[in-house]
């Protein structure tokens, strides 16, 4: 087994750390004397100068230590975090993104704009004009004598011992004394674990918080003792400063007597691991043709007399099953993590249309499959782009709404279903100028009637828009029919819903998950189909009257309710099946119900989903197929490119006649 690429294993951690970075600096924005951001942002910037180094990434290095320094400048309370602060901030982090993955295109001159804004600020920097009696204190030390124990997992976690004594020395002259009186015996070492201790003294004035500062990434789980030196002759009462602290300072272990080890607890277990997406996506496959192979078996059984391979295949099953869900379980992930991406890019539009928004998330612990998760990316940032280019107004045109508008993106569960929904309140969709230039491109007639739905549909026409002018956020008519043609390649759906003055929201309907579905099996004539069963909402037999046979439109009288139903022989040119009696398989396609006549439902069936060679791309009412238990393929069926096919196929047949 080959070991994973440090330096790619750097580049991943640094991509969690510049988010962290990120996050922190957009709260910093609206809380500026926030310590805790403060302080993460410093510590993000701290761990990827230092790991940078040490993997060999100078540039990145280099760069980071200035950004650095401007932060423990405001941690020191020098300097304040302005606007501009964190607007230089985020520019140099947008720097430090390229300088990980695309170092060649990292641009000069952008650096030496960032690094010249810094200086500009940082010159300015002032040490806070009233000290605290502790500062005192701990400036009139000459010098500490500190003891340092790691935690004994220290050097398996990834911390080098006598890097933090180089970095310990770079604050002055420095004397360490190792203490190895903690070391076991041989017999009993455990070379992973780390036994020495450290007994130094710094010699050179300086506060305690630097001495800690050396320390901050192990400072919770080590033992680190300070005690002064000595007092420096100054001024009156700076002396007796010193001594308080002295005598208030915790006692050193000395090297020749150590203090009696504490009992030791079991290392807790790590709460994630990181394991590469491709192995993810590996594990799945196998399962997947584990259910297949599982399907199978139970053919054989249902077919044989022995109770014992009964027996068997319901046991194979049952693990199959939950092995299943395991598996699709890992795969899941927050849609945090995807959500967290647009509050920069709502950021940035705000900045540059002069407008105000919140952004607000709700459900972001909602998970959905990786797959998924990675191709909703780029519909959701289009969306986003119109709400605020299109939907949202600027602060005096709001009228009696508050002047700072409100962007909600949310996620729910809703069945074997998520629904991701982006509402704004702001001026909402036109539906006279929809209209208008559908009726200019000829994509309807001026005397059609259409319901508000169907108007609202017409944005996602190839090249459509209303606006008056192209900026550079949108105006040119692509995006909304990609958004559609990549929610539907998800076997999603879209619905749209507008209130004049009120806003916007649009919804995307996803499913959990594009590797395994629960399906109905069924038959027309001779061929087997799986319908998604989070379609399905009954199945009922179609009465004799019911068939009214010809070109007219059929309709079944479902509990009072007329329900439009499909013959699927007919679509698919099938010979039907003499048997009278027909199946209606009622299915929900965004907000209608229709019936799907069959000659047979076959019961429920674990869908390993399998993709439709280049060859079929065009077949729009099929969205994958499977293999069943006895070798042969099923098709699974696309129910809103169906059910839309199949009401145009009606309304020529109508037409004709």
């Amino acid at each position: 087994m080959s070991s994973p690429d440090p330096a790619e294993t750097f580049r991943q951690e640094s991509q969690e750390l510049l988010e962290q970075l990120e996050q922190a600096l957009l709260d910093l924005e609206h809380r500026p004397g926030d310590m805790e951001l403060i302080d993460s942002a410093f510590r993000a910037l701290h761990t990827i100068k230092g790991s940078g180094a040490m993997f060999g990434f100078d540039a990145v290095a280099a760069f980071t230590h200035h950004v650095e320094n401007a932060f423990d400048e405001v941690r020191k309370g020098r300097l304040a975090a302005t606007s501009e602060l964190v607007a230089l901030a985020l520019a140099a982090q947008d720097h430090l993104r390229v300088l990980l993955e695309r170092p060649a295109e990292a641009e000069t001159e952008k650096q030496e704009a960032i690094l010249a804004g810094l200086r500009a600020i940082t010159q300015g920097a002032t040490a806070p004009a009233v000290a605290s009696a502790p500062v005192e204190a701990q400036a009139a030390v000459q010098g500490w004598r500190i003891g340092i124990q790691l935690p004994r997992n220290a050097v398996a976690m990834g911390t080098n011992p006598l890097l933090l004594l180089d970095e310990l020395r770079e604050l002055g002259p420095l004397q360490v004394t190792a203490t190895d009186a903690q070391v076991p015996p041989l017999e009993d070492l455990d070379p992973t674990d780390c036994h020495i201790a450290w007994t130094a003294e710094l010699k050179v004035p300086c506060t305690r918080a630097a001495i800690e500062e050396v320390f901050m990434f192990v400072l919770d789980d080590m033992t680190l003792t300070l005690a002064p030196l000595e007092a420096a002759v100054a001024a009156p009462g700076e002396a007796e400063a010193a001594q308080d602290a002295a005598s208030t300072a915790p006692a050193l272990p000395l090297p020749a007597q150590p203090r009696a080890a504490a009992p030791t607890k079991a290392a807790a277990p790590a709460e994630s691991v990181r394991v590469p997406a491709g192995k993810l996506d590996e594990l799945m496959d196998r399962v997947g043709e584990l259910v297949i192979a599982q399907s199978r078996l139970r053919q054989v059984a249902s077919t044989s007399a022995d109770i014992h391979l009964r027996s068997v295949a319901e046991e194979i099953e049952r693990l199959a099953l939950e092995l299943r869900d395991t598996t699709m379980g890992i795969r899941t992930v927050p849609i945090a993590q995807l959500f967290g991406r647009f509050r920069r890019l709502v950021h940035d539009i705000c900045r540059d249309l002069g407008k105000d928004v919140e952004l607000v998330m709700q459900g972001e612990e909602t998970e959905l499959d990786k797959t998924v998760i990675e191709r909703l990316n780029d519909p959701l940032v289009h969306l986003i782009r119109n709400s605020l280019d299109h939907g949202l107004e600027k602060p005096a045109e709001r009228g009696g709404k508050p002047r700072r508008g409100r962007l909600l993106l949310s996620a729910r569960h809703a069945g074997a279903q998520v629904r991701v929904s982006i509402r704004d309140d702001g001026k909402g969709l036109d539906r006279a100028r929809i209209r208008a230039r559908a009726e200019e491109r000829g994509l309807v007639m001026p005397d059609q009637s259409l319901t508000d739905q169907e108007i609202f549909q017409l944005i996602f026409e190839p090249g459509f828009s209303t606006a008056q002018a192209v900026t550079n956020l949108s105006g040119r008519g692509v995006g909304m029919d990609v958004v559609k043609r990549t929610i539907e390649a998800l076997r999603g759906s879209i619905d749209i819903d507008s209130e004049p003055g009120q806003g916007t929201e649009v919804t995307l309907c996803l499913p959990l998950t594009l590797a395994i579905i629960d399906g109905l099996l069924v038959r027309v004539g001779e061929g087997r189909y799986v319908i998604p069963l989070t379609a399905v909402e009954e199945c009922v037999e179609l009465d004799a009257d019911a068939e009214t046979g010809g070109t007219r439109r059929n309709f079944l009288n479902l509990r009072g309710s007329l329900i439009p139903f499909l013959r699927l022989s007919g679509m698919f040119g099938i010979c039907p099946d003499p048997e009278p009696l027909k199946k209606a398989v009622i299915v929900s396609a965004g907000d209608q119900r229709v019936g799907l006549v069959v000659d047979q439902v076959i019961g429920d069936h674990q869908t390993v989903i399998k993709s439709l060679s280049k060859l079929h791309a065009d077949v729009e009412m099929f969205s994958g197929a499977t293999i069943l238990g006895d070798g042969s393929v099923a098709l699974i069926l696309d129910i809103a490119h169906l059910v839309a096919f199949g009401q145009a196929h009606e309304e020529k047949l109508m037409a004709a006649a």
